[in-house]
């Protein structure tokens, strides 16, 4: 059995995966805060998946996805702001009470990997674009997760598409993630709503010109990162998951009929058949947390490499 746990900012997926890549178990926690906090989780997660059924002689790897940085091949967090870590070994605090390797992968990358598991058809360039409070992607070739010269390989959020667009927290203005992503959305609406984004596009619906403004926004940002990691990457299909996905038919067809608008006046971004590469994650899918346990199962391949090879 091979364990996945996707952390996020409140709640956590843990998933059990078995040898044939079944999912065999899948529990829910509330995340504690502070390096502390997330150690206390992924041990409570395993401890949920054992009392769930699953037999904890069987695991034999462990794998966290979770908000930050992670250097390739490490299990060193920096900067997860919104669980009260800078800087934070996860693996050395934890594999003392587990007893098994663990692994550790930004969250978005492990939702990626995930993602290109659960699809239908293997082999392939598939990018995951994760639209939640703020926007990133993976990019996935034939199962192996494409991270670039320096890990940034993705990130097309702070990608300036909009030099007149509103200003981004990175210090650029017009950036995909200052027109698309969550936060910023709720930030511009400055509406009181438990779901910002859906009251705006509501208002949007019956007319308000701010909201209508807004919405523009969202879809053009959001049809700018499909243009941008189909030429970039050439993907085969990008598949769309993070929590604006909610929004379903409502997404695709604001992108869509972005995508449509900006391939009129060109043969060329016409043949690329844009709305025809764009996928939504299934709502409730564990991609992340199952992209987890596939970063932890490669962590115990590469550890078992690195003993017998010497």
């Amino acid at each position: 059995m091979r364990l996945g746990l996707d952390i996020g900012g409140t709640k956590t997926d843990a998933v059990a995966v078995d040898a044939d890549g079944t999912i065999a178990g899948r529990v829910r926690l509330a995340t504690g805060w502070g390096p502390d906090g997330v150690a206390r989780t992924v041990l409570e997660a395993v401890d949920a998946l054992v009392a769930a059924g699953v037999e904890r002689d069987a695991i034999t790897s462990v794998g966290v996805g979770m908000p930050g940085q992670v250097h390739p091949g490490s299990t060193h967090v920096l900067h997860a702001v919104n669980l009260g870590i800078a800087d934070f070994d996860l693996a050395a605090a934890v594999v003392p009470r587990l007893g098994v390797p663990v692994g550790v992968e930004n969250d978005v990358k492990a939702a990626a990997l995930g993602a290109d598991a659960l699809r239908d058809t293997a082999g392939g360039t598939m990018a995951y674009l994760n639209l939640g409070t703020g926007i990133a992607a993976g990019i996935v070739t034939d199962g192996v997760l494409w991270r670039g010269a320096h890990g940034t390989a993705g990130e097309v959020g702070h990608i300036a598409v909009d030099p007149n667009g509103p200003a981004c927290t990175c210090g650029q203005r017009g950036c995909v993630e200052a027109l698309s992503g969550g936060a910023a959305i709720a930030r511009r609406w400055g509406r009181p709503s438990p779901l910002p984004v859906v009251d705006m596009l509501d208002a949007a619906d019956a007319g308000d010109p701010r909201a209508v403004e807004l919405r523009s926004g969202l879809m053009d940002g959001v049809a700018a990162a499909v243009r941008i990691l189909v030429l970039t990457a050439d993907v085969d299909v990008v598949v769309i998951g993070g929590g604006l996905s909610g929004l379903g038919d409502r997404l695709l067809r604001g992108v869509g009929a972005s995508l449509d608008a900006s391939s009129a006046a060109s043969d060329f971004m016409r043949s690329l058949e844009l709305v025809h590469r764009i996928q939504l994650l299934p709502a409730g899918s564990p991609a992340a947390a199952l992209g987890a346990a596939l970063v932890g199962s490669t962590h115990t391949r590469e550890t078992r490499e690195t003993v017998k090879h010497g």
